[in-house]
């Protein structure tokens, strides 16, 4: 396989890494990656931390099961494409992109029937692979979504976590009927404009976190419930006429809340769950499931590249403005404060800046 040269004279660049199998990360200086002949080199202009980040930064029970330090972490990214593989036709130099986050096979059942985002082999990047909390990041370049040449390096890098959202949230019809969203992270808080954007009658967001409530405010949630100071099935029952929500979208994974979504859920709704709980849920499958003959759905990812469509259109036309959601930037150098922000709750995306 061809092996291209570094870009940049001394091959160096400046990269977070998961340097340990325990709490933190580290700022070290590392290679610029190579690059073969069917992927990118691409200078990173914007990264933003996700809640897999902080899982990896924590060390908590599911990254120290699925991710092997020392290596790169890091999915989110907007940035500029400064080499290309000799057998690359889809992407130049100077091409503005973010990237589809998962490293698919193109060859399991799945994949050979259009399924690419439940891949058998999947592979993530920044989780199995190294990541893009760096000044530059290598990609296949079939991984890669051309951007709008107008849109803001931060907003651009937190497409792929609204793509998360806009698979969630129209996994099936919200036209016209009641969204619940149970938890009010990051994508939680998109989930909420989506829903809005999509002709959600009532947005209804719940979290313990008033800050974050106060920014799917803004993103056009109708109602909000702190899940810690009222009883959620009480108000729900309440905003709803006792006929419980049409659509629950689970982003806490706490197995409290999860096991409200189930009750709160009216008779023939849907409950699609992007949340990974950390252990296993317990929930009234006769009474919450199989009597009031909901749809459940497990969301992951997102589908390639359909969501990143619908993604690109919704930031285009100004239906999703997610510029109230982007609260916190900071260098690359000062990762640990957004880091900390993101463990205390106390903002919104925290977007870094090679």
């Amino acid at each position: 396989m061809e092996r291209l040269g570094v870009y940049a004279v001394n091959g160096k660049m400046k990269a977070i890494v998961k340097h340990q199998r325990g709490y933190g990360a580290e700022m070290q200086m590392v290679d610029i990656p190579y690059i073969e002949e069917h992927e990118v080199l691409i200078k990173v202009k914007a990264t933003s931390i996700c809640g897999t980040d902080v899982h990896i930064y924590s060390w908590d029970e599911w990254s120290e099961s699925r991710v092997n330090p020392p290596y790169i972490f890091g999915h989110e990214f907007a940035g500029e494409v400064v080499e290309t593989g000799s057998k690359v036709t889809n992407v130049k130099v100077g091409d503005f992109v973010s990237a589809e986050t998962h490293l698919v096979c193109y060859e399991c059942p799945q994949c050979l029937s259009g399924q690419y985002h439940i891949c058998k082999n999947t592979k993530i990047i920044g989780v199995d692979t190294h990541g893009c909390f760096a000044e530059y990041v290598a990609l296949p370049a079939v991984n890669l979504w051309k951007n709008p040449s107008d849109m803001p390096f931060d907003v651009a890098s937190v497409q792929e976590p609204m793509g998360n959202a806009v698979h969630t949230v129209l996994a099936g019809d919200v036209a016209g009927k009641t969204v619940a969203v149970i938890g009010c992270g990051p994508i939680g808080i998109m989930a909420v404009g989506v829903a809005r954007a999509a002709g959600a009658a009532q947005v209804i967001a719940l979290d313990l976190n008033d800050y974050r409530l106060n920014l799917a405010k803004e993103m056009g949630a109708t109602a909000v419930v702190n899940s810690k100071e009222q009883n959620p099935l009480e108000v729900i029952h309440q905003l709803t006429d006792g006929n419980g929500v049409d659509v629950v979208c689970e982003m806490s994974g706490h197995p409290v809340a999860m096991d409200q979504g189930f009750k709160m859920v009216t008779n023939g709704g849907r409950v699609s769950i992007l949340s990974l709980p950390v252990r296993p849920v317990s929930i009234d499958i006769t009474n919450d499931v199989v009597f009031k003959g909901i749809t459940v759905q497990g969301i992951t990812g997102r589908k390639m590249y359909e969501t990143w469509q619908q993604v690109s259109s919704l930031l285009k036309s100004g239906q999703v403005d997610v510029t109230p959601l982007i609260t916190h930037h900071f260098p690359l150098e000062d990762f640990a404060k957004g880091f900390d922000l993101m463990i205390e709750g106390k903002c919104g995306k925290v977007v870094l800046h090679p």
